[in-house]
């Protein structure tokens, strides 16, 4: 990953940064205690009954500074910071070099590289699988299949690059029929979501940026998360040391706050999801953040978490 952090970001060029595309925003239940572990001791955890509000921002930007590209944004919970509270993200992968060294160095963002494939398939309901099953064995042919029994659905797939990070992800939903009218889309709003970042090894200072958006919004049923390797203490009762606590900068500690980080972010994507939404024909300006908290490298290794 050397050439990666060497290399410049001018390709944005100043800001605001405009992306075009499509996105589905997932909102989990995210247990506070969990979440609280990776969040800066300067920000305050959102939370109401032990449950913070994560989830993760999928989009596939058909235009954007550096052109195409995808990003999944795994987001830990909501922490507050007066007067508004704002998104913290745990983990972010893209499939593009220059948009990864660009979020590291200039957002602040634990941004790393990921591959993303995208393919439909065609799903056969359970119930339709064992009626199946029972005409086989009376030598009926599929062909009674009643066609309502299959269904389209898109498998969208990211595995990081990074040799330390064990991402491996797989996204299921219905397949999104060809839209010949606007309507279809849900009605057209504009928001902001704002966010905090930094922290990190690439920029230590805390940060606070702000993403407004246009677009129409759907509500769509939740994307079925699933992981293609054995958990360790994800959803372990007993909590990792947590982040204030940790001293020294040593490797073993950086070991440490890299499986917490992980873990997070593992347990949030499997967590509980409770609502979902699809971002049509979206228009996404992102402006330069601005520093909260200036943070020296020591601060960085103590108190704030580190990226990989």
């Amino acid at each position: 990953m050397e050439s990666l952090e060497t290399k410049s970001s001018s390709g944005y060029g100043k800001p605001p940064w405009i992306f075009r595309g499509s996105a589905l925003y997932q909102l989990h239940l995210v247990k506070a205690e969990k979440a609280r572990a990776c969040i800066p001791k300067e920000f305050k955890l959102v939370e109401a009954f032990g449950y913070t509000l994560g989830g993760f921002f999928l989009a596939s930007y058909e235009d954007s500074p550096v052109g195409v590209f995808d990003e999944l944004v795994v987001i830990a919970g909501l922490v507050w910071n007066r007067p508004t509270s704002c998104a913290w993200a745990t983990k972010v992968y893209v499939n593009n070099k220059e948009a990864c060294s660009h979020g590291r160095k200039e957002v602040g963002l634990p941004s790393q590289v990921a591959t993303f494939s995208k393919q439909t398939i065609t799903a056969v309901s359970k119930q339709s699988e064992s009626r199946s099953g029972f005409l086989n064995t009376i030598q009926i042919g599929s062909s009674f299949r009643n066609s309502n029994d299959q269904q389209n659905v898109q498998v969208t797939k990211i595995k990081s690059l990074d040799a330390e990070d064990t991402c491996n992800t797989s996204l299921t939903s219905p397949a999104v029929p060809a839209l010949k009218f606007d309507h279809w889309m849900g009605p057209k709003i504009g928001m902001s979501l704002p966010s905090f970042s930094g922290g990190t090894v690439f920029n230590p200072n805390l940060l606070k940026y702000s993403c407004q958006i246009e677009c129409r919004v759907q509500p769509v049923k939740p994307l079925k998360v699933s992981r293609e390797f054995p958990l360790a203490n994800v959803d372990d009762d007993k909590e990792q040391q947590s982040l204030q606590d940790y001293g020294g900068g040593s490797s073993h500690v950086n070991k440490d706050h890299k499986n917490e980080i992980q873990n997070l972010s593992t347990y949030v994507m499997l967590s509980k999801p409770i609502l979902a939404l699809r971002f049509n024909q979206m228009k996404m300006q992102v402006e330069a953040p601005i520093v909260l908290y200036q943070c020296s490298n020591s601060f960085e290794t103590s108190n704030v978490s580190s990226v990989p």
